[in-house]
């Protein structure tokens, strides 16, 4: 326990079954499971090399503009969907048409639906039904970060699959109330899986920070990148 009351814890994509000895599967909440090294290493060259494909314009990378004003540190592409503070729209922002949503990587997702659960799979709520339909992939440049939210602008319940490529960063999975404490603290590195649905669906979250530096080089990566799978329950169009 820390003294600021949080805790730590410590086929197009290949074959997602590199998992670490030194690090083991855990549940850090209900309904939330990491799954460390799950992406080997070819799969996660796969997935840099999809990243930079989806981050070419038009309706590519871009920074976000939030309602505020401010500008998120973080750089996004959105597939299947375009995401804005706080919606959902079949258009980018720069007024082109969204990149459709790969259909390998809903299967990845639903995979990783499927090794995170496991036989418990029907317990969580949209898991043995998930059917994605939208990416979001964030790059962080370092010294990015992003504050706690909750994502809600999806119409159902089923879980959300996130992947991390590239630096390690310090993942915040707090609680459905408040932005505030208890959280956990999680390390997700290069290949990890993190799942969470159920009681943790909207559960506030964020990355505090990145480590930089600690990319595999052979990954040709500077920050990191996250690329989150999620089920819009919107209709389709």
């Amino acid at each position: 326990m820390r003294e600021d009351g949080g805790v730590i814890q410590g086929e197009l994509f290949g074959d997602p079954s590199g998992a670490s000895a030194a690090r083991e599967r855990s549940e850090p909440a209900p309904g939330a499971v990491l799954l460390p090294g799950w992406l080997d290493d070819d799969a996660q060259l796969s997935l840099v090399a999809a990243c930079r494909e989806w981050a070419r314009g038009p309706a590519g990378l871009h920074s976000v503009r939030m309602p505020t004003g401010g500008m998120m540190s973080v750089r996004m592409v959105s597939l299947g969907w375009h995401w804005f503070p706080y919606g959902y729209r079949r258009v980018a922002d720069d007024g082109a048409p969204v990149k459709p949503f790969p259909s390998e990587l809903g299967l990845l997702a639903r995979r990783a639906v499927a090794d995170a659960y496991g036989p418990g799979i029907a317990d969580i709520a949209g898991a043995a039904s998930y059917e994605p339909d939208i990416a979001i992939v964030n790059h962080y440049p370092h010294g990015a970060k992003m504050g706690l939210h909750q994502d809600r602008d999806e119409r159902t319940d089923a879980p959300v699959v996130s992947l991390s490529l590239g630096d390690t960063c310090v993942f915040r999975l707090g609680n459905t109330e408040t932005r505030t404490r208890p959280w956990t603290d999680l390390e997700l590195r290069s290949g990890d899986l993190l799942v969470f649905g159920g009681p943790t669906r909207l559960a506030y979250h964020g990355v505090v920070r990145t480590l930089p530096g600690t990319a595999d080089p052979a990954l040709g990566l500077v920050g990191r990148l996250n690329i989150t799978v999620r089920q819009s329950g919107l209709a389709a169009e």
